[in-house]
């Protein structure tokens, strides 16, 4: 394990030259494309609940689900019949979520604006201030999200056993990583930077959980933030933790620099010849020599 000193200054390095290549990279690209925050945070929670699996395959779905949405989607949710919905979306499959899945994520979307004003505004019932992180914060929100009445969208209250809706609203609860939502509130909560928003005023940065996908588990193992194996919610928490030793007030400005490392340059923890012109190289002990 390096000093914090010599981590803090590689990975402020890092932060500092992450491009608009890796943004145009990532899911959060398609947040961007919308000025108006109020369209954002539906783009946001859409983007981000897909956010899994092949990049390429992610970033061709959501193409897909927003040239269908038009320009405005929070004015596509808040207009949105399940019925319309169902037909305007028929045969999307994203691996095992489907076209009555995204339907109930639009559903529960235009719920929560009708009954809130904003997803922040709805998710910040469950919010507690003076909580160290948002272990709270995301138990309650999905679990409220998981309990809404769906009828309109499965003819049920409940999703059918064959639906993997609930996929999309994990719980810390349960230990899960919950790296989707994490990433989503990243998206919204971190000071505007060119890559995260700021759009949300309600929870301070600090309380951010690291969003833990393959390449932060493997990447933040080889620099000795945690020693877990399992990339679960007390992973997430220790990662986070020794990120806040760096940052106390943002310890997650360091994660989408961190985990482009593997998306967009393409570090696999094995190949030696990527090290070569990898930043970290000298911390981490597959590059160093």
């Amino acid at each position: 394990m390096r000093s914090s000193l010599e981590l803090k200054t590689v990975l402020d390095s890092l932060y500092a030259v992450r491009s608009q290549e890796h943004l145009a990279n990532d899911p959060l690209s398609f947040c961007h494309r919308y000025a108006d925050p109020r369209d954002q945070e539906i783009a946001g929670l859409i983007a981000s609940s897909f956010a899994y699996g092949n990049v390429k395959i992610i970033k061709k779905n959501l193409a897909w689900i927003f040239d269908r949405m038009g320009d405005s989607p929070r004015r596509f949710v808040e207009r949105l019949e399940p019925e319309q919905g169902s037909r305007l979306f028929a045969g999307f499959k994203h691996r095992f979520n489907d076209a009555r899945d995204l339907c109930a994520l639009l559903f529960a979307c235009r719920t929560m604006l009708e009954q809130a004003g904003s997803v922040e505004g709805w998710l910040l019932q469950f919010h507690v201030q003076g909580e160290e992180d948002l272990t709270g914060t995301l138990s309650g929100f999905s679990e409220a999200v998981k309990s809404l009445d769906f009828t309109p969208v499965f003819g049920a209250a409940t999703p059918p056993a064959d639906s993997y809706f609930p996929f999309f609203f994990p719980s810390p609860a349960s230990g899960s990583a919950c790296k989707r939502l994490c990433m989503y509130l990243r998206w919204m909560v971190r000071p505007a930077d060119g890559i995260d928003l700021g759009i949300w005023k309600g929870i301070r940065p600090d309380q951010l959980v690291i969003p833990v996908d393959a390449h932060i588990q493997r990447i933040c193992r080889l620099l000795g933030f945690t020693a877990r194996k399992q990339a679960d919610w007390r992973m997430a928490r220790e990662i986070t933790a020794a990120l806040r030793e760096l940052d106390p007030a943002d310890p997650v400005k360091y994660d989408f620099s961190i985990c482009h490392l593997g998306i967009s340059e393409g570090c696999d923890g094995k190949d030696h010849l990527k090290c070569v012109a990898c930043p970290i190289a000298g911390l981490c002990p597959v590059g160093s020599p």
